[in-house]
This record gives C-alpha cells, sequence and structure tokens, in this order.
C-alpha cells in the first residue's frame, strides 16, 4: 500500500498534544491524516488534513468517523471499543487492536490480565464500589495504606489517591475500583516497546521518571535511568514481557516500580505515545511518534537507541492561575544551550493541566538534569 502523497487515509481518535506531535510525523512524511476530538480547539486541529468534531466515546460518531479511513488509531484510551470491533470485523486496521485496548482501559482487568499471564504486579483487591472499600477494612480484608484507583477513565493523576486514613475515601466516586497494596519503591521507571503489523518488535531504553508530590504527575523523565545495568535489563524483559502478551500494534509505555530489593513490577500501560517518551524528538534516532507511525503502517522499526542524553520537564499550569495562558521567562530558557522548548497549543491554563514540556539534551547526564531544574525554576506557566 502506498502511505505517501497517496489517497491513503489515517485516522486519529483524540486531538491533543499526543495527536499534535504525531502529525509532526504524518506531515513529515505527507501522509494525509483525519482526526477526531470532542473539542473545537483541540491542537490537533491546525495540523490535520480533516478535523472532525465528536464524542470518543459515542459509538456513532466513533463508527462513521472510523469508515472513511484506513488505518484507524488513537492518542488517548477512552474510546468507544464497541465501534472499534465493528469497524475491525468490516476490515478497517484499528491499532491497538480493540481486544488489547479494552483490558488496557480498565485498571481492575489490566491487573487480573498480568496475573493471568504471570507478570509481576503489586497485590491487589477488585471493588465494584468505592463504598466496599471501608466494609473490607473493617472485617480486615484489607489494609492501610494502599493505593485507590478507579478502574476506568483515570489521567494525568487523575482517579488515583493513596488512602493512610479511612477519612481519605471520603468525597472519591462511588466507582468500580482497585485497591492496590502500597509499594516500596527506589524508581519508578518506564520503557516503551514498540511493534508493527508484521511482528517486528524493538524497545526503547529505560527511563526513570519523578513525580509531583501532590498532583501525582510526572515532573522529570530521565534518559537513561540512573539505574544499575541489571536493574535495567530486567526492567526491559518484563516490559517485552507485558508487550508479547497483549500481542498489539503500536507502541506500548509500560510504567514500572523497582523496589527496594530491586523487584520489577508492573503499575500500568499505556497502548500509545505517552509522556515517559517525550525526549525522544530531541534524544533519539527514532522518536516515539515516528514509531509509533510507522508500526501502525506496517513500515520496518526505527533505531530506538539515544544519540545523547536527555531530560524531559513537564510544564504544568501553575496554582493559583486560571485562564488565558501565559509563559513566563520562556525566553530565559530558550538561551540555555540543548533546552528544547514544545508548547502544546492549549489557549487556557488551570492548576496542573499539561500545556508543554522543554527537552534538554548533553553529552552528561548529570548536566542535563541540573539545566532541567534550572528550567523548571524559571518558566512559568501563568494566565493573564
Amino acid at each position: 500500500m502506498n502511505h505517501f502523497s497517496s489517497n491513503f487515509k489515517l485516522g486519529i481518535l483524540g486531538g491533543g498534544q499526543l495527536g499534535k506531535m504525531l502529525l509532526y510525523e504524518t506531515r513529515k512524511w505527507d501522509v494525509y491524516t483525519m482526526v477526531m476530538d470532542a473539542s473545537a480547539e483541540a491542537p490537533c486541529k491546525i495540523a490535520c488534513n480533516e478535523f472532525v468534531l465528536g464524542d470518543l466515546m459515542d459509538f456513532d460518531a466513533v463508527y462513521n468517523f472510523g469508515k472513511n479511513v484506513d488505518v484507524l488509531t488513537i492518542e488517548i484510551e477512552n474510546v468507544n471499543v464497541d465501534a472499534l470491533e465493528k469497524l475491525e470485523d468490516e476490515g478497517v486496521q484499528v491499532f491497538p487492536q480493540p481486544k488489547a485496548l479494552r483490558t488496557i482501559q480498565n485498571k481492575a482487568k489490566q491487573k487480573l490480565f498480568y496475573v493471568d499471564n504471570d507478570i509481576p504486579t503489586s497485590e491487589f483487591s477488585r471493588f465494584a464500589y468505592t463504598s466496599e472499600i471501608k466494609e473490607s477494612i473493617a472485617h480486615g480484608g484489607l489494609s492501610l495504606p494502599f493505593v485507590w484507583k478507579s478502574a476506568q477513565f483515570g489521567y494525568d493523576g487523575q482517579g488515583v489517591k493513596i488512602i493512610r486514613t479511612q477519612s481519605d475515601l471520603d468525597n472519591l466516586p462511588n466507582v468500580e475500583c482497585i485497591a492496590e497494596k502500597l509499594v516500596d519503591f527506589k524508581n519508578e521507571l518506564a520503557v516503551i516497546v514498540s511493534r508493527n503489523s508484521k511482528g517486528e518488535t524493538k524497545t526503547y531504553p529505560v527511563v526513570e521518571m519523578e513525580f509531583h508530590p501532590e498532583a501525582n504527575q510526572v515532573e522529570y523523565v530521565i534518559c537513561p535511568a540512573r539505574v544499575d545495568a541489571l536493574v535495567a535489563e530486567k526492567a526491559q524483559q518484563v516490559a517485552q514481557k507485558v508487550a508479547a502478551a497483549f500481542g498489539q500494534v503500536g507502541l506500548l509505555a509500560v510504567e514500572l516500580f523497582q523496589t527496594k530489593n530491586d523487584e520489577i513490577l508492573v503499575n500500568e500501560v499505556a497502548p500509545r505515545p505517552h509522556n515517559s517518551g517525550h525526549y525522544s524528538i530531541e534524544a533519539s534516532y527514532t522518536n516515539q511518534f515516528e514509531q509509533h507511525i510507522r508500526c501502525v503502517l506496517g513500515l520496518p522499526l526505527g533505531k530506538t537507541a539515544s544519540k545523547v542524553a536527555g531530560v524531559m520537564v513537564n510544564l504544568v499550569g501553575a496554582e493559583g492561575y486560571t485562564g488565558e495562558v501565559v509563559y513566563q521567562n520562556i525566553d530565559e530558557i530558550l538561551a540555555m544551550n540543548g533546552v528544547t522548548p514544545h508548547i502544546y497549543g492549549k489557549k487556557q491554563t488551570r492548576p496542573f493541566r499539561k500545556m508543554g514540556h522543554v527537552t534538554i539534551v548533553d553529552e552528561d547526564m548529570s548536566r542535563a538534569r541540573q539545566i532541567a531544574q534550572e528550567v523548571k525554576e524559571k518558566i512559568k506557566v501563568i494566565s493573564k
């Protein structure tokens, strides 16, 4: 199939920043793209060939959109899988495959999948409703502390809360959820595995993630991770096992815990380009967005090694600011060597909303991390 400068159409469900960065690559290769999103102000709108306004969870909207493309992919998991299954049955190539996506969408099903496939993960209990948890604690079935996670629709730190006292359960939504044992870990790591429709698989280096303590969002992604080589090898092996079990086409970002005993436990996965791979735009031979396009189009996979050390800093809305966005001191970070900002195109900011990221590359990892700290301290995402 001729994908380039042709009548071929690639559909993308979701028009946020991940889709926008996918479009950097489709425009580079002149691949015709259609994007659907529920927001008329979606960042993707300026860069795709056709933009369709539609609810990603609505069966008819997704089905009718998918009928007009040759290959359909996603940039967010929260899409109508029933519609994807029908499209797949009717001959549309859908990647990631709906079967894998249905499991990944639900954190309870995801955890059971790990158990069924002998993949190491933290201990957990599954509840139909949050209200059942207090009864389980009262009867000794569950011990404090633990991590509460909504089974569905959690995103960017939402739908996750550490429960240290019973009162921490108050005001949580009464939904299907899981309670995970609180893992005593050294590091939070991630590995992105890429697999094309011909079964070729390549893995990116292990990265280290540093989280904001309040927002539960990644603040820094560091590549390569500052861990022992044996730990990195084990993390890649576990990630490869997860990807093989799902057998999906596309990228699979596998988030991991490195315990105090250097065990590797799977936290959760994302079947798409991921925040932990943004560093790759500047630091890798083949960035994650190009690799995802290669995967879903059945093209040979690119080299995943890094050319240079990279640190990614997330730009999120500052606390206390809501409204039309202003990037304060951006000229100061642009004056720094090896620093590249990415602005996602969201006109309105609010506390902790992802508005962009900055990549810092350097031959020396410690220097890159130091510059990243300076970038974090200088640039502020505020409002007028």
